[in-house]
């Protein structure tokens, strides 16, 4: 049997959904209204670490397209943090011209990275 007491805390959960909606520039009421939640529950995700249903939970990730998987498992397994995966979605709307300019900055912190030995 299950104990009632909550082992998991959500805060950085939370935290996250919260980066992600302001820079996305969406308020509580619109992401509310996108899921059909009252703000005020989001707010206490956001700022209390509230458990979320799972369909909740769901329906954020999937809105604001944060990776639970930095959440959920362990540093080691994790694949594609929040940060990737919103940088990764900026990049897919840049025309081929603009992916050029992006490849040679990450040529350019690459090389950096590799001449002070990082």
């Amino acid at each position: 049997m299950r104990k009632k007491e909550d082992k998991y805390d959500f805060r950085a959960f939370g935290l996250a959904i919260k980066e992600a909606r302001t820079k996305q520039g969406l308020t509580r009421e619109q992401v509310g209204a996108s899921i059909e939640i009252d703000p005020r529950y989001l707010t206490n995700i956001e700022n209390k670490g509230q458990h979320p249903s799972i369909q909740v939970l769901y329906d954020l990730v999937s809105l604001l397209n944060v990776s639970v998987d930095e959440f959920f498992l362990p540093a080691s397994e994790v694949t594609k943090s929040s940060r990737r995966r919103r940088l990764e979605k900026q990049l897919d709307s840049l025309t081929d011209r603009d992916l050029v300019i992006m490849e040679s900055v990450a040529d350019g912190i690459l090389k950096s990275k590799k001449a002070i030995g990082k």
